[in-house]
């Protein structure tokens, strides 16, 4: 199963390096990702692969929320075909 993982917030240091160990953690594999920072606001978009992990995508959802509350940012998690009909024109 893939997923979309977002990350948006003030830029500072750390964001990166504290989702990917969460991924890593629970052995997800980020397949790609893309990153920016606009004017001081840090914008990630990452495409991840939960095949491997154990982890449920409801619980890992909550728990990324609460890592971007720790890291004053905002992150969300959606299946990849949720992400795709969201955004089809």
């Amino acid at each position: 199963m893939k997923a979309i993982v977002s990350v948006v917030g003030s830029d500072k240091v750390g964001i990166i390096a504290n989702v990917s160990n969460f991924l890593a953690d629970r052995d997800i594999n980020i397949d790609d990702i893309s990153q920016t920072v606009l004017e001081g606001n840090f914008v990630m978009m990452m495409m991840v692969d939960l095949s491997k992990s154990t982890a449920q995508i409801g619980p890992l959802k909550e728990e990324l929320e609460t890592l971007g509350e720790t890291l004053g940012v905002s992150i969300a998690m959606m299946h990849e075909r949720v992400f795709g009909a969201m955004h089809r024109i």
